[in-house]
């Protein structure tokens, strides 16, 4: 349920629980005073002291939900954006899942919000091989988003394959570098 509907339902249920504490109520000194307010005015007083209680329930709701909206872009913000992949493989690592989690929690709070998932892979194999490997290590990533609520129209997944190198060393270290998924954010 998104945050909006939540502050809405809270603020109906506010509504409802006052107007049914006031059903109840009926004031005997009043009737037999000769300032007797009427019950039309007294549902008015009442319907008004409802509505604003409401709108101050509301209020309150989409405050509590504008910083949660704000906690979870820092915490994504804050995550690492890049994902990197054994030799020849497309399966997430276990050291990855945290960050990931903290960019799909926004990215499913902030319908709004797109990404970019660009798929590397280090230069071993050909031109061809190294593109559906990128390709593959993207999806994997933008399955995991999904699985964790993101909707599928926010991301975009490109491959470069091993064309766009982090690293230029010719070594495992190097290489370990450029086997990577890197997430932007448009």
């Amino acid at each position: 349920m998104s945050i909006l509907k939540q502050a809405k339902t809270v603020g109906i249920i506010a509504i409802l629980a006052v107007l049914a504490g006031c059903a109840g109520q009926v004031n005997e000194s009043a009737q037999t005073s000769s300032k007797v307010e009427s019950a039309e005015d007294r549902a008015a007083r009442e319907a008004r002291q409802a509505e604003f209680l409401a709108k101050q329930e509301a209020a309150e709701a989409a405050n509590e939900a504008a910083k949660t909206a704000e906690q979870l872009r820092n915490s994504a913000m804050a995550a690492d954006t890049l994902f990197f992949f054994d030799f020849d493989k497309s399966d997430l690592k276990q050291d990855a899942l945290d960050d990931l989690d903290a960019h799909a929690k926004y990215l499913a709070a902030d319908r709004s919000a797109k990404v970019r998932l660009e798929g590397h892979a280090d230069e071993r194999g050909t031109r061809a091989y190294n593109l559906a490997l990128g390709e593959r290590r993207a999806n994997a990533v933008a399955r995991y988003l999904v699985i964790q609520g993101v909707n599928r129209s926010q991301i975009e997944s490109v491959s470069y394959g091993e064309e766009r190198p982090l690293s230029l060393s010719r070594d495992e270290n190097g290489w370990s570098r450029n086997r990577r998924v890197e997430l932007i954010y448009q």
